[in-house]
């Protein structure tokens, strides 16, 4: 910008010395010519006035060359008077004898032809240049001739260098007074264009906070407050783009499902966070890559190839093998078509349907489960109470076998009808604890009393190891509920002659309950699955105890209810041992809930 200016201020003054300049030449050259014409016009004067006054001495002797001299000293120039011939009568410059023949000189030529006889040329007499000016005289028919005044020039020259000293200072001073004004008038000019440039670049920089100086109420005062109003422009617009492209990727990465953006060479330019979970491997580094090398699914693979084939929208569930899971995805693929109808690209939306295939799975399991477990004791009801209809019931030692054999089987059935009731109850949204400060010792000896008959049926030594007080937060016919179902598992799978301990003990805000056995154990690869309904380690044993496969279903639903954890480690064939971790004060959070 600088530049403009200097090119600016440089050709205004360039123009303005070229003009400056020509005028002063024109100027220079007019006075000049002027006072020429005023010294000739003088000089054809005098000479007119020296031919009068020689031809007015006519009748007299003329001595040619005083009276040269005497005119001279009047006129102040040099005087020749010069016959016709040529030769020189009187000469106030020197002898006229030491001169030569003046017939050929331009003057007198010039007056022969009857023109201005005026030269201007530098005389070798006088040393100088001179300004002459010849007249014709004429005495009688037989005397004639003329008369030549000379005028030194030093006086033009003294004049042309006066006119040019006035020249040369009165423009040198015009020309700094018009480079000055010129300079600041466009400094003036140039400095909001110069703000505006750099503000130009601020933007397109990025720095849309950048302003510029308003200046006055003309052209460059409009553009600048022009650039103005467009930075401002710009900066909202680009804070609404940011809110809006922040906005779209919070929602992109925490969006629940995959998504992943594939353009029409077959990049992948576009991944969310959540496709991290699904594939469990650094998915940033797909960006820029061909989907065919990266995913590892052929399912997925054709899919895609599907949409740029078809071009049309195409849903389908495929299964995901990541590690040693397997994951159910329900895929949406769409294309992205342009105005014109031409595809950009494809999306596809990843939903994660491995839990409802597992709920799935759970629905059918339990009710195959509930029909099987229902229908052992309903066929052994039906076909004892045939029996007794068919006659038994007239033998009283039948009859007394198949109806005790019937309530049993009544009972088992009850029982398996309010744990199902039970469970559903808890799994319930709208089910709450009775909160309040229960105390754990209490409730888990209340237990181990409950079932000491048990483990004494069985000759199985149970123990209880407890603090004197433990209190906590929760629930204490649901904390109770919980012991029972343990202490009752324990003795169930452990044989005979087997120990069973359990403890309570506590810190500074936690409490921990065990309950620990020797009985058969539990596999490593079952112990995920011990928490489901109907589950049973031995099934045999399980129903001939009269479990309903339930209990540990909800002693977990309850541990979690109370905000508790529950963990289980057991070794096949040495035993198993349940640990729950309850937190002392909870009743102020559960109030906040």
């Amino acid at each position: 910008m600088h530049k403009l200016k200097f090119r600016l201020v440089f050709a205004i003054l360039s123009v303005t010395l070229l003009v400056m300049a020509s005028l002063g030449l024109v100027i220079g050259q007019v006075y000049k010519n002027i006072y020429e014409n005023h010294l000739t016009d003088r000089l054809m004067k005098e000479a007119e006035l020296a031919a009068f006054t020689i031809e007015s001495h006519s009748e007299e002797a003329i001595d040619e060359q005083q009276l040269a001299l005497r005119m001279s000293e009047r006129l102040d120039a040099r005087v020749t008077i010069i016959a016709a011939d040529g030769t020189v009568l009187g000469e106030s410059a020197t002898d006229p004898e030491d001169m030569d023949n003046h017939a050929d000189r331009p003057e007198i030529r010039e007056v022969r032809e009857g023109k201005n006889g005026t030269e201007m040329r530098y005389s070798d007499t006088i040393g100088q240049e001179l300004l002459y000016y010849a007249v014709p005289y004429q005495v009688d028919a037989e005397q004639s001739g003329y008369v030549r005044l000379g005028l030194a020039t030093q006086t033009i020259a003294k004049l042309n260098e006066t006119i040019w000293t006035i020249l040369i200072v009165s423009f040198t001073v015009a020309f700094i007074v018009i480079g000055a004004i010129t300079y600041r008038i466009a400094n003036e000019m140039i400095r909001p264009i110069e703000n505006a440039s750099e503000v130009a670049i601020e933007l397109a920089e990025g720095n849309f906070k950048a302003r510029t100086f308003e200046g006055k109420q003309d052209e460059v005062g409009q553009l600048t407050r022009s650039m103005n109003v467009l930075a401002y422009n710009l900066e909202q617009i680009t804070k609404r783009h940011e809110a809006q492209q922040e906005r779209l990727e919070t929602l992109i990465n925490n969006m629940g499902s995959g998504l992943i953006f594939i353009n029409t060479r077959g990049d992948i330019s576009l991944i969310n966070q959540k496709c991290h979970e699904i594939f469990e491997e650094n998915t940033d580094k797909w960006l820029n890559q061909l989907y065919h090398e990266v995913f590892k699914s052929k399912e997925l693979i054709k899919i895609v190839q599907t949409i740029f084939i078809t071009e049309k929208r195409h849903r389908e569930q495929i299964q995901l093998v990541t590690g040693i899971d397997t994951k159910h995805f329900d895929i949406q693929a769409a294309p992205i078509l342009s105005e014109m109808g031409m595809v950009k690209g494809i999306v596809l939306v990843l939903h994660d349907i491995t839990e409802l295939k597992k709920l799935e799975q759970v629905r059918k399991d339990f009710v195959a489960n509930v029909s099987h477990e229902l229908k052992t004791p309903v066929t052994s009801i039906k076909g004892f109470s045939e029996t007794l209809l068919d006659g038994a019931m007239a033998d009283p030692a039948y009859m007394e076998k198949f109806l005790t054999i019937i309530h049993k089987e009544s009972e088992r059935l009850q029982s398996l009808i309010q744990d199902l009731l039970e469970l559903s109850k808890l799994e319930q949204h709208y089910f709450r604890l009775n909160w309040g400060r229960a105390e754990l010792t209490k409730i888990v000896q209340d237990a181990v009393e409950l079932l000491r008959p048990k483990a004494e049926a069985k000759e199985i030594a149970l123990s209880l190891h407890a603090a004197s007080s433990v209190e906590m937060d929760g629930d204490s016919e649901r904390l109770k509920q919980v012991a029972i179902n343990l202490i009752s598992n324990a003795i169930t799978y452990t044989p005979n002659h087997g120990e069973i301990n359990v403890s309570v003990t506590q810190d500074h805000q936690s409490i921990l309950f065990t309950v620990s056995d020797n009985g058969i154990g539990i596999e490593s690869s079952e112990l995920p699955r011990i928490f489901e309904r109907f589950y049973r380690v031995d099934r045999a044993r399980s129903r001939n105890s009269g479990g309903t496969g339930l209990g540990l279903a909800i002693v977990k639903h309850l541990v979690e209810a109370h905000n508790g954890k529950l963990s289980v480690e057991s070794e096949l064939g040495h035993g198993t041992t349940f640990t729950i971790h309850f937190m002392k004060d909870q009743m102020i959070d559960q109030e906040k809930q």
